[in-house]
């Protein structure tokens, strides 16, 4: 930096004719206010200034300017100039040679968008006193004097305002109270602009061209002002309904291992179920795992079983395999292929027991599994009964993430809609119903592609509570590859849809149906529904706090989310009898398959809105239920005397 700088005044100029600096003259003091156009002060201190009759500079952010363009013109009209303090308040000295162009042009297209003019004067960020522009600040000048600017700095607080002076304040309440007291020094004739005090052009009329881009620039800006204001209500909203349904289901699940006994097993006042039960399984090209399925409900401690295979339609050896199983306990009925609705009302027509356990042929079962799940239908007012659906082959990542969710979603929500009364799902993998309540409500409804959801629901309308057994395990295989996944999860969530809108009416019911319809499909709209469309807020907020706002406050806060997370889901796992160390997995689940889920809902919600007819998909089989066969048995909860 030159001695002329060094020793110079606060006002720099660079031209062909070389370096030349200027000062205020005695007695007069030019007000600077660095950044802003700011709501609050900006017109507290333009309140000031008028009601000292004094002039002032204000160098504002561009993109403040773009926010706020009526500060920018009232300054104007109230006889201050404009100066350029760059768009973002950026370090000129460190910015790449593109950061430095965009940082000055946009201000400009702010400035012309909102005045028409085009400014003269800037204060670099960071600068004081011009003994500050060294290293590479200097040379940033000196590109910035190549463009026309005239360089304000300030002068050292040393130097007294009788001798004239720049000042350079900020738009906050300490600023606001220094410049109140200048005003009050009586040792100063003038308060003027940094122009006005020099003689020097502020501005100068923009072209037509700058000020319509200009004008586009605060409309750009004055929309993303609307977007970022509803992002954050949105975001407000699905935090707000994530850590709500993060609560909800710690406490309940809580609840429920402290349920009142009188709608649990082990009542003292409560009998056994021990009379014959009728296991039915649709199957349709389930070759894969037929024989495991039937061979663990044939070993199963619950002996007086018949289990009705229905066939629909196979077109490989499912029918076969259950024929040959060599026990006649087990009885095959084929039919055309027809849906898995179709099938189990077939079955239901073959049952000849009371008490009927649905179960998917790809299923593996604990030996205690058909007698557990069965005795919640002891008590008279109760319906249907839903198992505990683990994941079976849990080798590969996908997997693993569906085991969390399956814990932690699936089983957890069903601890605290028990305890709420208000279950939605009893899964077709295992769930136990009586057979003249299934009857009543006419059967398995061909109306949904979730036929266990319609059911279910069903069931609650027609005044039958349902029940969460949670030591009926049953081992289920889940997709292995995201087509499959996705053509599953797609179809569970558009039948989901479907079955609520049925059964709609339950909001206005009484009883059981009424509690079932304002507690369940009250929760499946706001955490099933409005909650998977406003999440993917959060990461995007996320994000875009990371690139532009704090990236360690954005970063802290979704550590935080996802550190609550894993404490419901470590505690999920342990009441589910399950390994923590599953948990390991758990961020790149909210990284990647949580956002799968989302696009899922979405495209459910979109089809169904536009009237799409989905069809039934199956998923290819292979077999690996049984992989988890000897796992830990599940907690069991124990009733509350």
């Amino acid at each position: 930096m030159p001695d002329a700088v060094a020793r110079g005044g606060p006002v720099i100029g660079i031209n062909r004719d070389g370096i030349r600096t200027g000062s205020m003259p005695a007695r007069t003091v030019a007000l600077t206010f660095d950044g802003g156009p700011d709501p609050v002060w900006t017109p507290r201190l333009l309140a000031l200034l008028r009601q000292h009759n004094a002039r002032a500079t204000f160098f504002v952010h561009g993109a403040q300017a773009a926010r706020h363009p009526e500060l920018v013109r009232r300054i104007r009209a109230e006889g201050h100039e404009v100066g350029s303090n760059t768009y973002t308040g950026a370090v000129l000295g460190e910015s790449s040679a593109s950061r430095f162009r965009a940082e000055l042009e946009m201000t400009q297209s702010a400035l012309a968008g909102a005045t028409g003019r085009r400014t003269n004067l800037l204060r670099m960020p960071r600068t004081t006193s011009p003994d500050t522009l060294c290293g590479r600040e200097w040379k940033a000048a000196r590109q910035a004097a190549g463009y026309g600017y005239v360089l304000v700095a300030a002068d050292k607080g040393s130097r007294k305002p009788e001798q004239g002076i720049v000042r350079q304040l900020s738009q906050t309440e300490s600023a606001y109270q220094e410049a109140r007291r200048l005003l009050r020094n009586r040792a100063v004739d003038r308060f003027t602009t940094v122009s006005d005090g020099l003689g020097l052009v502020p501005d100068a009329p923009s072209t037509l061209v700058a000020r319509w881009l200009g004008r586009g620039l605060i409309g750009i800006t004055g929309l993303g002002q609307i977007l970022s204001t509803a992002m954050m209500w949105i975001l407000g909203v699905a935090g707000g309904l994530g850590l709500l349904r993060l609560l909800l289901l710690a406490l309940f699940a809580r609840a429920h291992v402290r349920r009142l006994e009188r709608f649990r097993t082990g009542a003292p006042w409560m009998p056994d179920t021990s009379g014959p039960v009728t296991v039915l399984v649709p199957a349709y090209n389930e070759e894969a795992g037929i024989g495991s399925t039937l061979r663990s409900l044939l070993d199963s401690r619950h002996r007086e079983l018949q289990v009705v295979v229905i066939d629909d339609g196979s077109t490989d050896r499912t029918a076969d395999i259950a024929e040959n199983m060599g026990d006649s306990r087990v009885e095959v009925v084929r039919q055309a292929n027809a849906g898995k609705a179709a099938a189990l009302n077939t079955g239901l027509a073959y049952a000849r027991h009371d008490v009927v356990v649905m179960v998917d042929a790809d299923t593996v079962f604990e030996p205690d599994a058909i007698e557990r799940i069965v005795q919640p239908l002891a008590h008279p007012a109760v319906g249907a009964v839903s198992g505990n659906t683990k994941v079976g082959n849990r080798r590969s990542l996908l997997a693993r993430w569906q085991h969390l969710e399956y814990v932690f979603g699936f089983n957890l929500d069903r601890r605290m809609f028990e305890v709420l009364e208000c279950m939605p799902t009893v899964p077709g993998a295992i769930g136990a119903f009586r057979r003249d309540a299934v009857l009543g409500v006419g059967g398995v409804s061909e109306d949904t592609l979730a036929e266990d959801t319609d059911l279910t629901m069903a069931l609650w309308r027609s005044g039958w509570r349902v029940l969460y057994e949670e030591s009926a395990v049953a081992w289920t295989e889940v997709p292995t590859g995201i087509r499959q996944l996705w053509r599953q999860r797609y179809r569970w969530c558009y039948g989901t849809l479907q079955a609520m809108w049925k059964h709609r009416g339950a909001l206005f019911g009484r009883g059981p149906a009424g509690r079932f319809g304002r507690r369940g499909l009250t929760y499946l709209a706001l955490f099933q529904v409005a909650l998977p469309l406003l999440a993917p807020v959060i990461d995007v907020y996320a994000l875009y706090g990371v690139l532009f706002r704090d990236p360690w406050e954005s970063a802290a806060v979704w550590f935080a989310f996802l550190g609550v997370q894993i404490v419901c889901s470590g505690y999920a796992l342990r009441l589910d009898g399950e390994p923590v160390r599953a948990l390991w997995s758990m961020p790149f689940q909210i990284v990647v398959y949580r956002q799968l889920m989302y696009l899922v809902v979405i495209q459910s919600l979109v089809a169904l809105l536009l009237g799409s007819r989905l069809r039934w998909q199956r998923m290819k089989r292979s077999g690996t239920a049984a992989e988890q066969i000897g796992g830990p048995v599940p907690y069991r909860s124990v009733p509350m005397r």
